[in-house]
C-alpha cells in the first residue's frame, strides 16, 4: 500500500481470492474476485485515487480461535494530491489465509472519513462528499 504496488499485493492472494469492502465507500465496488481483479482494482484505485499514503500506523493484530483468521486494526495516514491536505483513516481487516495465501479479506475502511476529507476514490465517480455517500449507501443496499 505504501508503494502502491498492486502486483505485490495481488501476489499475496490465492488465484481465487476475494477482497471485499463491506462498508459503502463512494466509488468503490463491493468486492474484487480473483487475483487478477484484485490486481486491476487496486491498481485503478492507487493510480487514480488522488491520495498518497505515507504511513500505516497503530497496527494491532488479533488472533482468533480459527487459526486461518486474523483481524488487524490500523490507521492509514497520508496527503491528498490536490492541495496536500493531510488525512488519517481508521481501518480494520479480517483476513483468512490458507496455504500461505490470502483467500478472503474483508476491508472495513472509514468511508465517511474518506468522504469527509474529500478524497477522490479513483473509480471515476468524482469527489467524496455527502452526495457520493448517499449514492454509495443506496448502491450498497443492493449488494
Amino acid at each position: 500500500m505504501l508503494e502502491s504496488d498492486a502486483d505485490a499485493l495481488a501476489g499475496l492472494y490465492a488465484v481465487d481470492g476475494v477482497h471485499e469492502f463491506p462498508f459503502a465507500v463512494p466509488g468503490l465496488p463491493g468486492r474484487f474476485t480473483g487475483r487478477e481483479e484484485i490486481r486491476a482494482g487496486h491498481r485503478a484505485l492507487w493510480d487514480g485515487g488522488g491520495a498518497r499514503v505515507t504511513e500505516i500506523r497503530d497496527v494491532v493484530v488479533h488472533r482468533s480461535t480459527d487459526p486461518q483468521v486474523l483481524t488487524a486494526e490500523h490507521t492509514v495516514a497520508g496527503t491528498l494530491e490536490a492541495g496536500g491536505r493531510p488525512f488519517r483513516l481508521a481501518g480494520l481487516l479480517v483476513l483468512r489465509v490458507r496455504d500461505g495465501r490470502l483467500v478472503h479479506v474483508r476491508d472495513y475502511l472509514d468511508g465517511l472519513g474518506l468522504a469527509r476529507v474529500g478524497a477522490p476514490t479513483g473509480r471515476g465517480r468524482g469527489e467524496g462528499g455527502p452526495d457520493a455517500i448517499v449514492t454509495a449507501l443506496d448502491e450498497g443496499a443492493g449488494r
